[in-house]
């Protein structure tokens, strides 16, 4: 069972799982989003796995929850050429478009084709099936720099969340 767990001393929720009385920490939560620790993150809520040469991206739990029901979703074309900070593709919700810009800059080596049937999946699933592309890094160390840590990130979203 996964359940959250405040940390007193630092005032920070993690999500946890206890395994044979083994406490396994997820990732962080803030304002009922979460941010698996295993990730990198840009300011613009997309999320940046590193799976050996390639990297998977996708949009945040907080991007989703923002944007409520995903009805559409585009994607860039295999072998397209993305740049940080660049627009790669858009998702389209019941409420608003907004582009996905890519957290890196390098080839598009996969795409979720399942969003194309099912975008939704964004929003049951941001950090599992709801992944957007697949990307061979062209300067990973140089992009990662420029990304948050699970925890900068969720301070970045209180941050968001407080200057409403």
């Amino acid at each position: 069972m996964i359940v959250p767990l405040l940390n007193r001393t630092s005032n920070k929720y993690y999500l946890c799982s206890q395994v044979l009385d083994e406490l396994v920490i997820y990732g962080m939560r803030v304002d009922e989003t979460d941010a698996p620790e295993n990730l990198y993150y840009s300011k613009e809520h997309q999320w940046l796995s590193v799976e050996g040469e390639k990297c998977r991206v996708g949009l945040t739990d907080h991007a989703q929850k923002q944007l409520h029901e995903i009805v559409y979703v585009d994607l860039p074309q295999v072998g397209a050429g993305v740049a940080a900070g660049q627009v790669m593709g858009s998702v389209e919700s019941v409420k608003a478009v907004s582009d996905i810009l890519s957290p890196l800059s390098g080839e598009v080596l996969e795409v979720n084709k399942n969003l194309q049937e099912n975008p939704g999946t964004i929003n049951t699933s941001p950090y599992k099936d709801g992944w957007v592309v697949v990307v061979k890094a062209s300067w990973l160390n140089e992009d990662l720099k420029s990304l948050l840590s699970a925890e900068a990130y969720c301070s970045h979203v209180k941050t968001l969340l407080e200057t409403k």
